[in-house]
């Protein structure tokens, strides 16, 4: 998500690169946040390759920072 946050969209090969996951552990972290709808995913071609882009919800959005505040709180109670 912290990638996504960032960035306008991402494709798959492009987060798999960067964050040096496999095909497989990525779909699946893929996945579970598809299935909260924190990201949408767009499917086309390129040429006659497939191309999948992802990019955070507002949804997304709006979970990832209450994730970061809580982590905030957590740290700032444990100083």
């Amino acid at each position: 998500m912290s990638v996504l946050m960032v960035n306008d969209q991402m494709d798959f090969n492009s987060l798999k690169e960067l964050l040096n996951l496999t095909d497989g552990n990525l779909a699946s972290h893929l996945r579970a946040l598809e299935e909260q709808s924190y990201i949408a995913i767009q499917k086309q071609f390129v040429g006659r390759k497939p191309n999948t882009t992802y990019q955070a919800t507002e949804e997304g959005k709006k979970a990832f920072n209450e994730h970061l505040k809580a982590l905030e709180t957590l740290i700032k109670s444990n100083l």
